[in-house]
Parts: structure tokens; C-alpha cells; sequence
């Protein structure tokens, strides 16, 4: 193995066959404890010490040293998560209700603030009702989890989130995977189902490629099949459509999404997620979802911070347009350095380096060094032969930090391209 340790993933020790099921396999901590294994990890869990602004500063696991950075790992799309509204909406929430629900939100969590807030949401997305979930990965799990059962089918394209996946697992259904953003595989697998309960699963934005679901498409063969339709909105909520509903409303096909979800921890600048759905089947999900039934309910506190937000994020289109300006800006600067930004469509804008994980790291390094803190994503994440930094843009971005970003990236990533 020591060879050629930085060719082995963690996906090579998933399955554990010690004898003491409280140790990891012995190799895997042959692996783990390498030292060009640790330097990998040492890019990860690296500390931020004030909040995830574009401009922070971090505690460095490279040297040790606190850093100014220019931040574009963040999911704080809209600035939303340090808005002066937002935190005082925060602040006099948790004046009034404290800092837990305290309970789970059938027996004694829920709020007023909460059935507000999922009012509200409902209302925004133009379904029926809402159920809020203290979590976003637990809010997917738990919708998939409580509509599916053993026997019915769930379609899922190929790079739908582990969430999605997992839900599926816990189900008890059978999941089939269609080529990403393939109709022709899509249409393959509903071939499969017919006569079942099949529900099809995609993403609107896809959080590692940055590019659409084809959902007019989509909803034209899943109304063929009679499939439904379930849309993980969390990277397009607040950024796409006319008022901001997302990939469906930007593609005009909202009416045919029977289930939308969507998460608070990204352009919310929150943290928890929610589904929303026709009234019998989010009253259904009460009785059958885990992550809700035995999750304490979420924060007063960020439930306060969240309604702000989406009146702030709602009540013009200043702070969307002022992100799109700077995706399009970055795109196009980015495309003139001749680097491959893959298909994207939004503000997810990777930088695909190819199979070496070695320069991944190594650009990772020096842009950090100079102050950029881009994260690289590595295998099993992405796959091995496209390995690559993913850029997040937000609407808080200044011109000269945009500027002194594409400085860096031209000094580390495209000369070290060229060397």
C-alpha cells in the first residue's frame, strides 16, 4: 500500500471485517495514519474563526496560523446567514423562546414560530403545506422515508445527493438509477416499474456539477409513466425562477412537481430543511417520517432568523441579480483562463483538474497560502479522473475580491497547468 497509498479512498475500507466491531480495519488505519494520507485530510474541518462571510479568516491546518481569506466554499449564496435583519430577528427569538424547542415536534416542539415559518413557506413555494425537519439531510431522508414503501420503485438520477439515497435505503424500496440527466436511461428504468408506485427523484441544481435538471423533459416522460416527481431544490431555492421558487418555477412546471424540498443551510443562511406537498400527504409524513416524529423540533432561534430571511430574500430581486452578475462575471473570467468549468448553469461553478490528486492538493495548498480558500473535492465525492475545486458564488462578493480570486487561481491552477 505505500506505494501508491494516495490511489486508495474511503471507499476501499467501507466494509470492516475486525474482529472487535468497535475497531475500523486494520489497514484502513495503516491508511488513515499515513502521512501524505493526513496531509489530504489536514484541508478538511479546518477552523473558521468569525462567520462565513466571503471575507473570514481561518485557524489553518497547513501551518498552524490564523488567515485572512477570501471564502468561496460557503454555502451563504445570499449573504443571508449574517444579514443585520436576519440576526436581529434572530436575536429577539431567542430572547422570547430560548435556545431549543426542547422537544420533539409532535409531542411538545413545536412553536408558533414554527407553524409560521412553515406557513410561510408554503405559501412561498405554492404548495398546500410544509413540514420542517431540523435538518437538511434528515428532511430528505424523512420525506423518502415516509412516502416509500417495500414493492413501490424510486427512479433517482445517477448524482442525486446521499440523502436521497438514503432515504431510498430506509424505505425498503427499490431504487433504480437513470444516467445523469439522461432521458433516454430515464425512460429505460420507468420501462422497469410499470404497474408500480414509482416516484422520480432529481435535483435542480446539482450541488457537484452545477448544472439543471431537464425538467421539462423529466415531467413529460414521469406524466407518460404516471411516476411522481420529487425535486431537491436545495442549491436553486431563492436563486432561480422569477420570484425565486427554484429550478420548477424557472422551467414553468411547479404545478407538475407533486413534492418540492428544500434545505435553510444554504441560501437561507439557516440551517434545517423542509418538504412541501399537498395537505393529506404532508399529514401522512407526520405519522411515518422518523427525522420529524423523533427529531427535536429546530431552533426558535434560526426558525426567527429564517422567516426574516425569506421576506428579505423575497421582497426584491436585488440580492439574486447581484448574484448572478458575479456568477456570470467569474464564469466568463474563468473560461477565458481555458479551465473546465463542465457543464454548469448556476452559481456552483467547478474546476475540474482531472485525475491527479496530487496537483488537486497542491493547488489547494498554494491558493490557500495566497489567501483563497477554495476546498478541493476528491474521490469517492466526485469521480477519480475529474477531481476538482467547486467554487460557491455569493451575492456579497466585492469586484476587487473577484478580482484578486481569478488573480490567484491564474497564478496557481493555470501556470501550474502549464509547467
Amino acid at each position: 500500500m505505500a506505494d501508491n497509498i494516495l490511489n486508495y479512498s474511503l471507499a476501499d475500507f467501507h466494509y470492516n471485517d475486525n474482529a472487535d466491531v468497535l475497531s475500523p480495519p486494520d489497514d484502513f488505519n495503516e491508511w488513515i495514519n499515513n502521512p501524505k494520507v493526513k496531509e489530504v485530510f489536514s484541508f478538511f474541518e479546518q477552523e473558521l474563526l468569525d462567520a462565513p462571510r466571503v471575507s473570514t479568516e481561518i485557524l489553518s491546518n497547513l501551518d498552524g496560523k490564523k488567515r485572512h481569506i477570501i471564502n468561496l466554499t460557503s454555502y451563504n449564496y445570499l449573504g443571508l446567514s449574517t444579514h443585520p435583519e436576519v440576526i436581529q430577528a434572530a436575536v429577539e427569538a431567542v430572547q422570547k423562546y430560548g435556545l431549543s424547542s426542547s422537544g420533539a415536534p409532535l409531542l411538545s416542539g413545536t412553536l408558533d414560530i414554527h407553524t409560521e415559518l412553515a406557513s410561510k413557506i408554503a405559501a412561498f413555494k405554492q404548495k398546500e403545506d410544509c413540514l420542517l425537519y431540523s435538518s437538511g439531510f434528515g428532511g430528505n431522508v424523512g420525506a423518502i422515508q415516509g412516502i416509500m414503501r417495500k414493492g413501490d420503485f424510486l427512479v433517482m438520477d445517477e448524482k442525486c445527493h446521499r440523502s436521497l439515497v438514503d432515504g431510498g435505503t430506509l424505505s425498503g424500496a427499490k431504487m433504480l438509477f437513470f444516467a445523469h440527466n439522461d432521458m433516454d436511461s430515464l425512460q429505460m428504468m420507468l420501462e422497469k416499474c410499470k404497474g408500480k408506485r414509482v416516484l422520480v427523484v432529481v435535483e435542480g441544481v446539482y450541488s457537484m456539477d452545477g448544472d439543471l435538471a431537464k425538467m421539462p423533459e423529466i415531467v413529460e416522460i414521469c406524466e407518460q409513466y404516471k411516476a411522481g416527481i420529487y425535486i431537491d431544490e436545495a442549491h436553486s431555492t431563492l436563486m432561480f425562477g422569477e420570484n425565486g421558487r427554484g429550478v420548477a418555477e424557472h422551467f414553468g412546471v411547479e404545478d407538475k412537481v407533486g413534492i418540492t424540498f428544500g434545505t435553510m443551510s444554504k441560501s437561507f443562511g439557516g440551517v434545517g430543511g423542509f418538504v412541501c406537498a399537498n395537505k393529506s400527504l404532508i399529514k401522512y409524513l407526520k405519522g411515518y417520517s422518523s427525522p420529524w416524529n423523533f427529531s427535536c423540533a429546530p431552533s426558535p432561534a434560526v426558525s426567527g432568523g429564517l422567516i426574516k430571511a425569506l421576506e428579505v430574500a423575497t421582497r426584491d430581486s436585488s440580492l439574486r441579480d447581484k448574484m448572478w452578475e458575479n456568477t456570470r462575471f467569474m464564469k466568463k473570467s474563468l473560461l477565458a483562463m481555458n479551465l473546465d468549468l463542465g457543464d454548469t448553469e448556476s452559481q456552483v461553478i467547478p474546476i475540474i483538474i482531472g485525475a491527479s490528486g496530487e496537483k488537486l492538493l497542491k493547488y489547494a495548498a498554494g491558493m490557500q497560502t495566497r489567501g483563497l480558500f477554495l476546498q478541493p473535492v476528491d474521490f469517492p465525492a466526485v469521480p477519480a479522473h475529474a477531481r476538482r475545486f467547486r467554487m460557491s458564488v455569493s451575492s456579497q462578493l466585492t469586484q476587487a475580491e473577484m478580482d484578486e480570486t481569478l488573480n490567484i487561481i491564474e497564478d496557481v491552477i493555470v501556470k501550474g497547468e502549464k509547467s
